[in-house]
């Protein structure tokens, strides 16, 4: 790939990760710096602020305007220089004064940060002259949509998107449906350089000053061939009963959603705060300054989002702006996409876990390490308070009101009223992982009658899945199509050897699906829900695969530099357990504890695996680790 005007320079590729950002924090009244890894000090951009847990103003700052300098999307209020507010734009996020409006001691807030990147988003200001005329900008593609709010004094917020007629604009500010208005737009559509403004106030007074925001469209500019969409601005109507279904080409990880033919909120959501899919979403406004709701029903899929029936009017017509989940680059360093991590209960409710994580977590699963205790399964995708269980085949337990295993920032909750995660004097090993490309995926589905491919974004061709029906009791399904076999499958929640059965994972599998085959309860019932995982073996940092026992010391070489920090092992030619071990608790000679999955006994220390530099050694010749003429499957992590 090489940039336009140099054939001889490869061209930087970008990713999402790198332009936008959804960050949750809690006020402190004091200062504090949000390291969200933007860089708005060198490349510019917006931070979008908003309290979750109270009723204040939306606050939006930008690069251009300047720190301090903050504008409300909820009224039509001029710009206002707020006090200690967002003090400092910086390399890697931003900073906060002790001002109560953006930093008030226990409220907790949201902030969306967009970076300025070609074919992203741009921030432009302009003085207005009063008559038609262009504003020039830099998004380096025609603009889906374009935010402008005059700063000088008060004026409505005129919004331009690409699905309505050129004639036409929405206010933000307001729940108002699309009107009719020659002198906003000057009836003209943008370009890839410019855009029009008529000679309306609120869009260009002579000597007024303005602030335009412009998002993409589909635009392309992204990923290692640079064809990747990350931003898209459309439309979709929703059925008789307020639902629809929008397929964008990528799971979105952020929702801005408005009704155009007739009067809605501007609804915001976003994974971060809670988008899980069947579900409520948490939902902010931009037009209001009323505190999160569990609100509609946007779902995400691989390929976009699942308007719940009911969740919108219906047989209306809507706009959107949907922003591509992230990360997009494969990780090349372990420790930034899983953690091993150990902690001690102490029986008390709504307990926040901190770990030194170095991304959100999208998957915790975990267990006590005495007898006695579950292996508890939660993720982001399907919601706080909803929990699996490997050890048993049970439904999901679904506690909506249950803060435990809520996933947040880069912490997790725990509550012993609830749940079985925080019981006083047991220590527990939990293991988190974040979903990026070629390591971990998570794909939520509804099963069908017959034959389903279930697009995912692994982004390479899975090697494992764990499917569990999370409508009814079934056994945990783990499929490795390449290393047992076709027609082939494991059971997470006992010792059973491999069961052939040609009903399942006979179809294929490649780097954009799964192909999982008819009625069958465990994987495809129709009308039940399942969840999938999906692993996949990524240089240096996890590695899928099998070996031989042979009864003696010998060391599986998964290609790390630094050794494994969490390996799982389940024979496959006979009965065996699936054991796990990690460095959290110790994986050296005379500490290499190990926890079932599929039981729960207590962890046995009994030198069985230890870390090696190149992956891990096996000491143990017990029959479930490494017997003589034994095969085992692994997944070890680095």
């Amino acid at each position: 790939m090489f940039s336009s005007n140099q054939t001889n320079v490869a061209a930087v590729p970008n990713y999402i990760e790198d332009v936008f950002s959804t960050y949750l924090y809690t006020g402190n009244s004091s200062t504090q710096t949000i390291t969200n890894n933007i860089d708005l000090s060198t490349k510019g951009g917006l931070v979008w602020i908003k309290s979750r847990s109270d009723t204040t103003d939306n606050f939006l700052f930008d690069t251009i305007r300047g720190a301090l300098n903050e504008i409300n999307s909820n009224n039509t209020q001029a710009q206002a220089s707020a006090a200690a507010s967002l003090t400092a734009f910086n390399t890697n996020g931003f900073s906060l004064g002790n001002s109560t409006q953006v930093n008030f001691t226990g409220e907790t807030q949201a902030t969306w940060t967009f970076r300025k990147q070609p074919k992203f988003f741009d921030v432009v200001t302009y003085t207005g002259t009063g008559s038609n005329t262009t504003i020039a900008h830099s998004l380096g593609s025609v603009p889906g949509c374009i935010m402008v709010k005059r700063t000088d004094t008060t004026a409505d917020w005129a919004v331009y998107h690409r699905s309505l007629a050129k004639t036409q604009y929405l206010v933000l500010n307001t729940t108002a449906a699309a009107a009719t208005g020659a002198t906003w737009w000057n009836s003209t559509t943008p370009t890839s350089a410019v855009f029009s403004v008529g000679t309306d106030a609120s869009v260009n007074a002579s000597g007024g000053t303005y602030v335009a925001y412009l998002f993409a469209h589909n635009a392309g500019g992204f990923g290692l061939t640079g064809t990747d969409n990350v931003i898209s601005c459309g439309s979709f109507t929703t059925d008789g009963g307020g639902g629809a279904s929008v397929t964008l080409g990528y799971e979105p990880q952020w929702l801005l959603i408005k009704r155009t033919d007739g009067v809605s909120q501007w609804y915001m959501a976003d994974v971060m705060r809670g988008m899980p899919v069947g579900a409520n979403s948490q939902v902010l406004y931009a037009n209001l300054s009323a505190a999160e709701g569990a609100g509609n029903t946007y779902s995400p899929t691989a390929t976009g989002f699942i308007v719940a029936s009911g969740a919108l009017v219906g047989s209306s017509t809507y706009i959107y702006i949907a922003i591509r989940r992230g990360p997009m680059k494969v990780p090349t360093d372990a420790t930034k996409v899983f953690l091993p991590y150990i902690y001690a209960g102490n029986g008390g409710s709504n307990r926040v876990i901190t770990p030194p994580t170095n991304s959100p977590v999208d998957l915790m699963f975990g267990r006590g390490r005495t007898a006695g205790n579950n292996t508890g399964w939660y993720d982001r995708l399907r919601g706080k308070g909803n929990s699996l269980t490997s050890n048993t085949t049970a439904a999901e337990s679904v506690q909506a009101s249950s803060p435990e295993g809520t996933l947040g920032q880069n912490n997790f909750t725990v509550d012993d009223t609830y749940g079985f995660l925080n019981s006083n004097g047991v220590n527990y090993a939990m293991y988190l992982a974040s979903r990026a490309p070629s390591f971990f995926d998570e794909v939520c589905y509804t099963g069908s009658n017959g034959y389903q491919d279930l697009s995912h974004n692994l982004g390479v061709t899975p090697e494992m899945v764990i499917i569990k029906n999370r409508s009814s009791s079934q056994a945990w399904i783990v499929g490795l199509r390449s290393i047992v076999g076709t027609g082939k499958y494991l059971v997470l929640n006992t010792t059973a050897a491999v069961v052939s059965d040609a009903n399942y994972f006979g179809g294929p599998w490649t780097n954009t699906y799964v192909e999982i085959d008819g009625n069958i309860a465990p994987i495809n019932q129709s009308g039940s829900n399942y969840v999938m995982y999906l692993f996949a073996t990524a240089a240096g940092v996890s590695k899928v695969g099998s070996y031989s026992g042979t009864g003696a010391t010998q060391t599986v070489d998964c290609g790390f530099s630094g050794g494994a920090r969490w390996v799982m092992v389940k024979r496959t030619d006979s009965t065996g357990d699936w054991y796990v071990w990690d460095t959290a608790r110790g994986m050296v000679s005379g500490t290499d504890p190990s926890l079932l999955l599929n039981s729960t006994t207590a962890e046995v220390n009994a030198n069985s695996i230890y870390t090696a530099t190149t992956g891990f050694q096996i000491v143990s010749t017990a029959a479930g680790i490494n017997a003589s003429g034994g095969t085992y499957i692994f997944l070890a992590i680095a």
